[in-house]
């Protein structure tokens, strides 16, 4: 981490402790703020940040993970910092909770509090894929969200300019999805759909090295390429295939470098709006945080990458049930041990 980086998370915890100790309503404890100066003498760190205990349970389990023994963890803003070491190089992690709105601000305290170098997202996803299984762990070079609309009125057609597209607002340029084109009953001489169509945007985003209050744009947002290209090294490593002796996948998961995956605050389990995805976006995990975590990265400019080990067929298998109730443990651990032997990389 440069020396700029540094003086900026200083700045910070200094701008944060004045403004705080200095208002007598919602004050944040000054022993809170001086256990993250002292958090921060030991730093630089590499942030992991996972959505959900389920998938975290397998790395603070694991062997690799030691825990800080001075200070373990710090509570703040709802959210536990955990902190110790994987391998030889010192983390801290942070559940951020479902949606993209929690793994938004889950990991802008993260990297607000803390100085931080990189951040690693993991956790299980849905697949798109049907090159790919169960049990795969995939590792996009780009993400995008796609729960960011607008929705086109009855009666307007792809040519008829959007709302607010003249003022620079929306765009169609990334393209929609019409939802007549799902419609079962076809043959209808009425065939149509008074929903009409919702036009894929690109986020505002407002990086720290740009002027405040002009925004940019981002629909896809690269993962750093350092740590894109050391992952290849983990294509070929051995992955857990069988839950139990009588549950096994057809076959030995791998890791996989993909194109491109997607979130939105949609739990996608429908084989249209996946295959939908698929081949408008060219994706392979479908999940509900990277993509937020991936752009917050991106406007404060510290590297990033996500690994989502595969947990279900986002609606394309089974018309029973989820595939994700019977996999999500398997693909959970295949996701941390495919991290943990990441990081060993880094260090």
């Amino acid at each position: 981490m440069g020396v700029m980086r540094q003086l900026a998370v200083l700045l910070t915890v200094v701008v944060v402790i004045t403004t705080f100790t200095t208002r007598s309503e919602g004050a944040l404890p000054t022993n809170i703020l001086e256990k993250v100066l002292m958090v921060n003498k030991k730093g630089p760190f590499l942030g992991l940040v996972v959505p959900n205990s389920f998938e975290m349970s397998p790395l603070l389990q694991s062997s690799k993970f030691v825990r800080s023994k001075r200070l373990p963890c710090l509570d703040f803003g709802g959210r536990r910092f955990r902190f110790g070491r994987v391998e030889k190089e010192k983390v801290i992690i942070v559940m951020t909770g479902l949606s993209m709105l929690n793994a938004g601000i889950s990991t802008q305290l993260l990297l607000t509090l803390f100085d931080v170098k990189g951040v690693v997202h993991f956790g299980v996803a849905g697949n798109a894929n049907p090159d790919l299984q169960i049990g795969d762990v995939t590792i996009p070079k780009y993400w995008a969200h796609t729960g960011l609309w607008n929705w086109q009125r009855f009666g307007d057609g792809p040519n008829a300019e959007l709302s607010f597209e003249s003022s620079g607002d929306y765009t169609r340029t990334i393209g929609h999805l019409n939802f007549s084109d799902f419609d079962i009953n076809k043959n209808d001489k009425n065939f149509g759909n008074s929903l009409n169509s919702v036009w894929y945007q690109p986020e505002e985003v407002f990086p720290v090295s740009g002027v405040p209050e002009v925004r940019e744009r981002a629909f896809w947002v690269s993962v750093d390429h350092h740590y894109f290209a050391l992952s290849e090294k983990l294509e070929g490593m051995k992955l857990t295939r069988c839950i139990n002796s009588t549950t096994c996948l057809k076959r030995i998961p791998v890791v996989k470098r993909v194109e491109g995956g997607c979130s939105a605050n949609v739990f996608v389990d429908n084989a249209e709006y996946s295959q939908f995805l698929r081949s408008k976006f060219n994706v392979t995990p479908i999940d509900m945080e990277s993509a937020a975590v991936a752009l917050i990265c991106l406007q404060q400019q510290v590297p990033f990458i996500a690994v989502r080990a595969l947990s279900d067929l986002a609606g394309g298998g089974s018309s029973k049930s989820n595939e994700a109730s019977v996999f999500g443990s398997l693909a959970a651990q295949n996701a941390v041990d495919a991290v943990t032997q990441f990081i060993s990389l880094l260090a």
